[in-house]
């Protein structure tokens, strides 16, 4: 997914293609301050799936243009040996799905991260450990601000050309994808008033594995990642799982 708006642009794995513009600025765009309805269910699921132990805090938003977005911080458990941010309030609103579309319109997003990873709002202070929660915020804005939508098998390119989230790493675009490391009962939140929440996934991957997914498909991309054992943990250290004579050939 590299767009905008709604198109017949495919590429050759089938992919559509949308170009996004940066969002116009509005003078009257409205601010929110959050869905409390939402908010407060999203702090009950996040106690079920991952436990009450009090050590989990959010990073709050303080200006909220269309939706307010916070970001949950969940610190390691005994059962879940990872870190996990999670983002409340993109299911503000409906995402801008294409007709025929019939999953849920109501989504919000989820990165793995190692539980060695520092988590604090001194150490988000250097970009090389706050870009998670930036690619997680700016993901969210993207439906709301383009009208579209993201959804399972999508990728991102953090720029055209793609450049790398931070200094000290190459990771450069987002695939979307299951929540793999997290509890099934995680993954969709029912709120009793029509709007069910689809909890997706976000991997950030190389730019080689974005054109081979483009290339060949979504499901090729996965049985690469099966192949090689990569999850929704990122991992800096990890390579890329295209077959290095495709990289040598560029493509």
């Amino acid at each position: 997914m590299i767009g905008r708006a709604m198109s017949d642009e495919t590429s050759p794995g089938g992919s559509r293609l949308y170009r996004h513009e940066n969002a116009p600025a509005h003078e009257d765009q409205q601010l929110s301050g959050g869905d409390p309805d939402l908010i407060e269910a999203i702090d009950r699921h996040l106690d079920q799936c991952f436990g009450e132990d009090g050590s989990r805090w959010v990073f709050h938003e303080l200006v909220s243009p269309t939706i307010h977005l916070d970001v949950h911080v969940i610190p390691p458990t005994q059962d879940f040996e990872l870190q996990r941010l999670v983002t409340s309030g993109i299911a503000e609103a409906p995402m801008t799905v294409p007709d025929g579309f019939r999953e849920t319109p109501f989504a919000e997003l989820t990165i793995a991260l190692p539980r060695e990873w520092m988590m604090s709002q001194e150490a988000f202070a250097d970009e090389r450990v706050y870009w998670p929660v930036r690619l997680l915020k700016r993901l969210g804005r993207l439906p709301h601000d383009h009208s579209t939508f993201l959804w399972y098998g999508h990728t991102i390119p953090n720029g055209d050309p793609p450049e790398p989230y931070a200094d000290g790493t190459e990771l450069c675009c987002a695939l979307i994808a299951y929540p793999l490391l997290a509890p099934k009962e995680f993954n969709t939140l029912e709120l009793g008033n029509g709007r069910s929440v689809r909890f997706l996934g976000v991997i950030p991957i190389y730019e080689d594995e974005m054109r081979f997914k483009l290339e060949k498909g979504s499901d090729a991309l996965y049985d690469l990642f099966d192949e090689h054992e990569v999850t929704d943990l990122v991992d800096l250290n990890r390579s890329s799982v295209v077959p290095k004579k495709r990289r040598l050939l560029g493509r």
